[in-house]
This record gives structure tokens, C-alpha cells and sequence, in this order.
């Protein structure tokens, strides 16, 4: 059985254009969205994966429909494919159930792949580079060596309260007890 799934962005948009495309192309049943990509929550998408069953294709109009990022489309189809679910895009021509969907499809995820480890190279090369200079990451402390100073003389003295040291300082707890074990 061929499950078409559809999504747009916003109310302004029409999902005939999709829908039209996926009944075209043999869909039986057609869940939907209107939610962005990056959305968490698509009942819709949610719907059809509990009701998409192993020999059955999940068809959209287009790869982004589906997916929230490559990584997640790469996720989605995986998990399709464990579940014995095939995927097809129309517009990008891509079948899973086919062996030339799967290659170009394994490229794809070949990329990603290749892509994410160059990202992780390049930002872990950035850090080292930062840290030869005596840059470190993170946030900028709340509290220079003075202020830490200044706590602790503050923590001596018993007639002010942690509370009131930190309204003072305009620090939470966990700065203060954090940057006073700091140093």
C-alpha cells in the first residue's frame, strides 16, 4: 500500500498541490501537517508511522517535506527501511524499494555523513587553534578574581544572608558557590 504524507509551513499555504501529486501517484491514504520543519510536534507525520505497516511505501511530494534536517530524513528512512517500509520522493525521484532508490539514497546518506565529520574536524581544529592562543570556550564568567574576593569576605561575614549576597552581587547560588570554589 502507498501512504502519502504532506506538509506545509504555514495556514497560508495550500496542500492541494501535494496531495494532488501523492493520489496521482497511487496514494490510498494521506496524512498531513501544518507545521514548520522544524516543528517537534506533527501529529500528522506522528499518525502515519504508527499506522504505516512492512511492505508498505511511505510516498511524499518532496524530500523536505519529511524531513527536519538531512540527518533526520536519513534517520526517518533507516527506520522505515528496519520496519521493511519502503520510501519514495517524487519530485527528486527517489525509490527505496528499488535497488537504484537505495544507491542514490546510501549516497545521500554518504554525504551527510562526510559532511558532519568535516564539521566536527573544522570545529574541533577552531577550538585547539583558540586554545594555543590562550583563548578558552564558554561563557564570560560573572565574577573576575575581585568579585570572587569580594563574596568570600562577604560568606566571613555571618549577618549576610547567601541570598542577600547574591542579590547584591546579582549572581544566582550556583555562581556564587561555583565561582568561590573556583579559586
Amino acid at each position: 500500500m502507498l501512504v502519502g504524507y504532506a506538509r506545509i509551513s504555514t495556514t497560508d499555504q495550500s496542500l492541494n498541490l501535494q496531495k494532488d501529486s501523492l493520489e496521482k501517484n497511487g496514494c490510498e491514504k494521506i496524512y498531513h501537517d501544518v507545521a514548520s520543519g522544524v516543528a517537534d510536534s506533527r501529529p500528522g507525520l506522528e499518525e502515519l508511522m504508527k499506522y504505516i505497516r512492512e511492505g508498505d511505501t511511505l510516498v511524499v511530494w518532496k524530500l523536505d517535506r519529511l524531513g527536519r534536517s538531512l540527518r533526520n530524513l536519513i534517520d526517518t528512512i533507516n527506520n522505515l527501511n528496519d520496519k521493511g517500509i519502503g520510501f519514495k520522493s517524487i519530485r527528486e525521484s527517489i525509490d527505496t524499494t528499488t535497488s537504484g532508490g537505495k544507491l542514490v539514497f546510501h549516497i545521500f546518506a554518504s554525504l551527510a555523513e562526510f559532511e558532519r565529520e568535516l564539521i566536527t574536524e573544522r570545529t574541533q581544529a577552531g577550538l585547539k587553534a583558540a586554545r594555543a592562543r590562550g583563548r578558552l570556550g564558554g561563557r564570560p564568567s560573572k565574577l573576575d578574581d575581585k568579585g570572587i574576593e569580594t563574596a568570600r569576605n562577604m560568606m566571613k561575614d555571618t549577618t549576610i544572608s547567601i541570598t542577600e549576597i547574591c542579590k547584591i552581587l546579582k549572581i544566582s547560588r550556583a555562581t556564587l558557590y561555583r565561582s568561590v570554589k573556583k579559586l
